[in-house]
């Protein structure tokens, strides 16, 4: 991972030659069990944010928290959220590219951009969303995209703070904890509970 802004930043200059605007775009919630996936669509202003940027896997708790604020005052941000229901109707791939794709028309409606103004970098090796801009998909592209690395953050923090609000409303299947991923203690609860209205329906484990 790259801890700080000069290599990713000049990933994405190179990217956005030509353009006006650069979105980085990313995802969180494609595993878990329960709960929403969230994305986030980022257009940073300000490269110089005074934190660690990356994989918002890779970072702590603590880092991210400290980021979020940061990438919120230093950038344009987007998210986009998709149920559990809807997850459970189009399947979770389907799902994660509709909430990339309103994380970055809530971006878009934030700015005054023509069509060919804008270059959006996806992390992964595919979207299939419908947006008017000019997609490049980009494989590991939270360690080597500024923008997507940012947008790592806010999908994932984001997220997070959606679980921790379920866990007062469910607090038996400890969504603070695993954030609804599938481990030993979310399995148990499942087991002694059954589901509960946030769990997806569809995921053969549930």
């Amino acid at each position: 991972m790259i801890s700080g802004h000069t290599e990713l930043s000049g990933f994405d200059k190179a990217k956005a030659v030509g353009f006006r605007f650069l979105f980085g775009v990313d995802e969180a919630g494609r595993g878990p069990l329960a709960g929403p996936v969230v994305a986030a669509a980022v257009c940073v202003r300000d490269h110089a944010l005074g934190c660690r940027i990356g994989d918002s896997k890779l970072l702590t708790h603590t880092q991210r928290e400290k980021a979020f604020p940061l990438i919120h005052a230093k950038a344009f941000v987007g998210v986009g959220v998709v149920s559990e229901k809807v997850i459970d109707e189009i399947n979770i791939l389907r799902a994660a590219h509709l909430a990339m794709t309103i994380a970055v028309r809530d971006l878009s409606a934030r700015l005054t951009a023509a069509q060919a103004d804008v270059k959006v970098l996806v992390d992964g090796n595919s979207y299939r969303g419908e947006i008017p801009y000019e997609v490049e998909c980009v494989v590991k592209g939270d360690s080597k995209s500024f923008a997507i690395a940012c947008a790592s953050i806010i999908a994932k923090v984001t997220r997070d703070r959606m679980m921790d609000e379920y866990d007062a409303l469910y607090p038996q299947y400890g969504f603070a904890a695993h954030k609804g991923y599938p481990v030993p203690a979310h399995y148990d609860a499942l087991r002694k509970c059954g589901p509960a209205p946030i769990h997806r329906r569809s995921f053969r484990l549930v």
